[in-house]
């Protein structure tokens, strides 16, 4: 059974040497070319939100009072992931970030990580950008109405569409 799961990560903040941390983590776990099982959490971290971030996800501090902290909420992903391969739209980013919360509770993350970023730069290298949206339009045509972008759920399950899509490309 080959099993991936992939991720996507909000934060404060834009990198994890100025203090950023994960506020909403989203993954889903793939099976074959299905989504198999779903993960999605806010996270009360207590570190405050920078404006450029909210600015971008929307996500506000009173939106983060009384939901799980860290340890609860890392220490679940870490049983939803397993022994999976992880993958992320900007695998740099998201893995940096959690690398980095997993650390601050003293484990890690052994897994291998993979970047649909890359895969679509290989694949498509036509594209003017190979943002999210971008590479989500191009194979799939419009972004399904329901979907919250800059919400980690959402890309989570528009990035394992891509993934799906480009591997069969590849």
């Amino acid at each position: 059974m080959n099993r991936t799961v992939i991720i996507d990560v909000e934060t404060t903040g834009l990198s994890v040497k100025r203090g950023g941390r994960v506020i909403e983590v989203g993954a889903v776990e793939v099976v074959g070319n299905s989504i198999v099982a779903e993960f999605d959490t806010l996270i009360d971290t207590g570190a405050e939100i920078s404006y450029g971030a909210y600015l971008v996800h929307g996500i506000s501090q009173e939106m983060l009072c009384g939901k799980p902290q860290p340890e609860e909420v890392w220490k679940r992903f870490l049983e939803f992931a397993g022994d999976a391969q992880m993958v992320a739209h900007n695998a740099p980013f998201d893995s940096s970030f959690v690398r980095h919360e997993v650390a601050l509770l003293g484990d890690t993350i052994p897994n291998s990580w993979h970047c649909t970023v890359r895969l679509a730069r290989r694949c498509l290298p036509h594209l003017a950008n190979h943002k999210l949206d971008t590479v989500y339009r191009y194979l799939f045509g419009s972004l399904p109405e329901s979907v919250q972008r800059h919400r980690a759920l959402d890309d989570a399950r528009l990035a394992a569409r891509i993934w799906v899509k480009l591997m069969e490309l590849n």
